[in-house]
């Protein structure tokens, strides 16, 4: 991964780039800006063919031509050019004098191997059945309420268990997004100050185990309703701190380990209605230390104004699903308030997540 920049360099390349942005709109007429960004979602379509037929890893080893690609990926090779004089256009793959292709830093985060791949969450964007949960937002909107059990007959967790196969593109496409984040949070927030470090609800262990490398004097806990089935002992053992990490079968509405002066909840609170979360708090509050510190690390958007957040997309993403949100600071103190915790303070980190941190009274 490469080096991280400070929070703060990010939030202001951020902000050059949201105002280039505003600025080349507001420089076309209005329809056509508006027209653009409405059919953003052919882009989307595009890299998800080009992630489809692993046309980057075709072009690790050189350019080649659309008629030698489009042979090693099974396709039509005129059909192929299309596709990538198109991607072409936003810096996704570069065509060269001699009617070959390349790979651009863009293109290459489309292979499945690269150092930082986006392959996965590219998968998971222009995935059938992800465009027809989308194509319900409207009924979300009206009703305030996810539209899809409506759609499927049954709650997001439960369709994606049904359906192992899309399943396992959302969770590879979430893991895809989630692994981005491991680095910005351990460069954001010191957890050596704590002794014993519970991971809720933390999947395999991927966040622990990091946290665990930077805090060589503490313990962790991982939990997780599958830790017996997902392979989570392998994958802390060959990260090396399975001696100093335990593992306990729970879920998310179950009493938490108890003990532990810090609960990590990553990805965990915006998927529930208040009175949910309040829950899952209530039960942190039960096992947490005196002392000890709840970390809940989350897209925050920030209260007001214009500027763009991609906590703002995933909030809508968490409207349409489950009827989760994602909250700004307010929200959140007032949410931690009514479970028993006050919050301390919240950290920005390089990635579009931050850290809030809270404290039981």
């Amino acid at each position: 991964m490469p080096a991280l920049p400070p929070p703060g360099v990010v939030r202001t390349v951020e902000g050059l780039r949201s105002g280039l942005q505003r600025l080349t709109r507001q420089l076309a007429p209005a329809p056509f800006a508006l027209l653009e960004l409405a059919m953003g979602s052919m882009v989307t379509q595009a890299i998800y063919a080009a992630a489809e037929l692993r046309i980057a890893e075709e072009l690790e080893d050189g350019p080649l031509t659309p008629a030698q690609i489009a042979e090693r990926v099974d396709a039509d090779p005129e059909s192929v050019y299309r596709l990538l004089r198109l991607l072409a256009s936003y810096s996704v793959f570069a065509e060269q004098k001699d009617g070959r292709f390349k790979l651009t830093p863009m293109a290459d985060a489309l292979r499945a191997d690269a150092p930082m791949s986006m392959r996965d969450i590219a998968v998971l964007m222009g995935h059938p059945t992800h465009w027809e949960d989308w194509g319900h937002l409207v009924d979300s909107v009206r009703t305030g309420e996810p539209s899809l059990p409506k759609l499927r007959g049954m709650g997001a967790f439960e369709y994606l268990e049904a359906n192992p196969e899309y399943g396992d593109v959302f969770i590879r496409g979430m893991g895809n997004m989630s692994d981005t984040e491991t680095d910005p949070v351990l460069a954001a927030y010191d957890f050596s100050r704590h002794r014993t470090i519970v991971d809720f609800c933390g999947g395999r262990g991927g966040l622990l185990a990091g946290i665990l490398k930077r805090a060589p004097g503490a313990r962790g806990i991982l939990s997780d309703p599958r830790v017996g089935t997902n392979g989570a002992a392998e994958f802390l053992a060959e990260a090396g701190v399975a001696d100093r990490c335990t593992t306990a079968d729970g879920g998310l509405f179950d009493a938490v380990p108890a003990g532990g002066d810090a609960y990590v909840l990553k990805h965990i609170v915006h998927d529930w209605p208040e009175h949910q979360a309040l829950e899952i708090l209530r039960n942190v509050r039960a096992g947490i230390a005196p002392d000890g510190r709840l970390l809940i690390i989350e897209m925050v958007p920030p209260t007001a104004g214009n500027a763009p957040h991609s906590g703002k997309q995933v909030d809508l993403w968490l409207l349409l699903l489950v009827g989760g949100k994602e909250r700004n600071a307010p929200q959140y103190a007032e949410l931690l308030k009514a479970a028993g915790f006050e919050l301390v303070k919240v950290t920005q980190t390089a990635a579009a997540v931050s850290i809030v941190e809270a404290r039981p009274v």
